[in-house]
């Protein structure tokens, strides 16, 4: 069998290696985005679309085919879905966030009465801390909040002096919590009635 030749192991042909390697890298990685890209963002509007029915009261339109922003930046990255029953305004949703959980952002959907009430709040993602901060998405914290009037309901814990009762040993969540609701409430106050 004859001997085959080895590249020499010179700073050139070592760089060549790498070039080739990251270019096979990029181009599977390019071509599994642009194969999966849809299937993901068919799956983000399942998701909205499920948050939506559990946060508003009952609706027949699309609130996804409908949905807005606000111009003013203090509400960057807020999504506002109308909800409609037979044509009539019966609440809106707003997905909002909050920068001041424990551990990154955390996003939730706050649905909203025609009253301005707030009817239910699902909590979309966070990275809280596990059997601490994640107990905010248990319906024994975050039911607290629902039919209440924020003009008359203070979106602070009880420590802050609020009307919200804190989850033990987890106040920052339950004030990252307060803040994306009281976010969602004063862009609905900003224009997110339509």
């Amino acid at each position: 069998m004859p001997d085959k030749k080895k590249l020499p192991s010179t700073f050139f042909n070592m760089v060549m290696v790498l070039i080739i390697i990251s270019l096979v890298s990029a181009l599977a990685l390019g071509f599994t985005y642009s194969v999966t890209k849809d299937a993901i963002a068919q799956v983000e509007v399942k998701r909205t679309l499920a948050a939506l029915e559990q946060v508003l009261p009952e609706f027949n339109n699309n609130p996804n085919d409908e949905k807005y922003t606000l111009d003013d930046i203090k509400y960057k990255d807020l999504e506002i879905y109308p909800a409609k029953k037979d044509g009539q305004p019966v609440g809106t949703a707003i997905k909002t966030y909050s920068d001041k959980g424990f551990n990154e952002r955390i996003s939730l959907m706050v649905g909203f009465d025609i009253h301005n009430k707030i009817n239910k709040i699902s909590v979309l993602k966070h990275k809280e801390t596990p059997g601490l901060g994640t107990k905010m998405a248990e319906p024994r914290f975050k039911d607290q909040f629902n039919g209440k009037n924020p003009t008359s309901f203070t979106l602070k814990v009880k420590k802050d002096g609020g009307d919200v009762d804190a989850i033990s040993a987890a106040t920052i969540s339950s004030r990252a919590f307060c803040d994306a609701t009281e976010r969602a409430y004063q862009a609905l106050l900003a224009g997110g009635k339509k």
